[in-house]
């Protein structure tokens, strides 16, 4: 993948708006637009963001979140995460697409006609800032993508102000929604590859993503009496038709990446023996849809996980003996979606506000309907029993409530960016492996490093998030106090 850092378009934007008059006139191109609308600027945040994280999920984030391990290249995979191989580095992914959706925020408020745009703007915003300071922690932020004001090496903010500031992640939500409800003119909201223009199904997406970063918070905060007002409220996703997704093909241009790998990279990703085994106590069918028996195995029905991070270099591992990553990965890809939001995430995540007490509701139909949902999403019949007799049973055997639901969630979330992994480090569940030859100390990494052309082109502020840890991936974030 291509290595873009942030501080490189803070330059570049300043670049730009220094150039002299007469150099502009001279080499604009008067057949050539230099505006773009913010309908196709949208449709490209979009595109762009859903194929490109998802791509990062499969390669990277399932790594960290044990789905998949990597029998061959696998630094990552060993937890050497400063060395980015087919995937993971997330961090100019975000940054390009927040630049973009920054472009749809200024047009929105500077032309009566484009002011459609401004709510879903915000709440994008919201969104794609939470992916990077949940992955990174501190990040440039209020200082960010103002190259045009002569700002090239922005400071870091606190994931705390970040998350809980003016303009921040809770903010930009609350605002969004407002401005959807304050929106009176007739222009419809083009280029929205989601929710098809329906301004109604953004507001249900922003309280459905507030009701992701409450609970992402609740270890810092009191959230409860919002989360109680935003449930008795219940305007949230409840169904798998009101998902923020849109859905690959099964050709190009719009096919899942990994399809347009050469064999030999996508055949670098199998099944985890963290997974393997969580499939097997629960005696789940989603094995099938997510991974392919073993090549060995003449029946067709034998599957076989690997513990992550082997060396490579010390162990001769034939993927024939192996699970590979399934079909809808590669040949039915038109079966898969990027998603940015779920209606099973939503009740997981109040299953599990219930049954921490912070909201008042019922745990139990919240975690049934959020597997009934998954099962759906991955296009798998789930058995009769699944939910009454088995260890998916809510409880069953006085087994921990918090650990099943975000378990659920857990399987679910395969190729949903790098959410596994967080939700790992904020709840400790699933519990995942030691991994087999960890180039970190056999710790599982709390957070990634910042890119190094962070280091070169935006030193003293680097040098201040980095701190005395000096970039370690195994610092908390704020969030983060289990």
């Amino acid at each position: 993948m291509k290595k873009i850092n942030s501080s490189i378009f803070f330059f570049l934007i300043f670049s730009m708006f220094s150039c002299e008059n007469n150099f502009e006139e001279t080499n604009t191109n008067p057949n050539v637009p230099t505006d773009v609308e913010p309908g196709l600027l949208l449709r490209q945040i979009l595109y762009n963001y859903g194929d490109e994280m998802s791509y990062e999920g499969f390669v990277a984030g399932n790594l960290l979140a044990q789905h998949f391990t990597m029998v061959d290249f696998n630094l990552f995979d060993r937890h050497d995460l400063s060395s980015p191989q087919l995937g993971g580095n997330p961090w100019p992914v975000i940054y390009k697409n927040l630049l973009d959706n920054e472009r749809i925020l200024e047009k929105s408020r500077s032309e009566i006609s484009s002011s459609v745009y401004e709510g879903p703007a915000l709440i994008l915003k919201a969104y794609m800032t939470a992916a990077l300071t949940d992955i990174y922690g501190d990040i440039p932020y209020s200082e960010a993508l103002k190259g045009a004001e002569g700002i090239t090496t922005p400071g870091y903010d606190s994931q705390e102000d970040i998350y809980t500031g003016e303009n921040g992640i809770l903010d930009n939500l609350k605002n969004g929604v407002a401005s959807i409800n304050q929106y009176s003119g007739n222009r419809q909201l083009e280029g929205d590859v989601l929710f098809n223009g329906d301004l109604n199904a953004w507001i249900t997406f922003a309280r459905s993503l507030r009701l992701k970063y409450l609970m992402r918070i609740s270890d810092r905060i009191n959230i409860s009496n919002e989360l109680q007002n935003l449930y008795d409220e219940g305007d949230y996703m409840d169904s798998n038709s009101q998902n923020g997704s849109f859905n690959f093909t099964d050709g190009q241009p719009n096919s899942f990446r990994m399809q347009q790998l050469r064999d030999g990279d996508f055949n670098l990703y199998i099944l985890s023996e963290t997974l393997h085994e969580i499939f097997g106590q629960l005696n789940d069918p989603r094995l099938g849809r997510l991974f392919r028996p073993v090549g060995n195995n003449p029946a067709g029905t034998q599957y076989q996980g690997l513990l992550n991070g082997p060396d490579a270099s010390q162990t001769s591992i034939s993927i024939n003996d192996f699970s590979l990553t399934g079909t809808i990965f590669r040949e039915n890809t038109g079966l898969l979606d990027a998603n940015f939001m779920t209606a099973w995430e939503t009740h997981f995540l109040w299953a599990e506000a219930a049954e921490r007490g912070l909201v008042n509701a019922d745990p139990k139909h919240h975690y049934d309907t959020g597997v009934q949902l998954a099962f759906e999403y991955w296009q798998t019949e789930i058995p009769e029993d699944y939910l009454t007799n088995g260890n998916a049973t809510y409880g069953i055997n006085n087994t921990n409530k918090i650990e099943q639901i975000i378990t659920q969630k857990w399987i679910a979330n395969s190729i949903n960016g790098y959410e596994g992994w967080i939700e790992y480090r904020r709840t400790g569940f699933p519990i995942l492996k030691t991994i087999s030859a960890s180039l970190n100390n056999d710790l599982i990494p709390l957070k990634m490093p910042y890119p190094a052309d962070e280091a070169t082109l935006n030193t003293d502020n680097f040098n201040n998030a980095a701190g005395a840890d000096g970039n370690s991936i195994n610092v908390k974030v704020w969030w983060d106090m289990d």
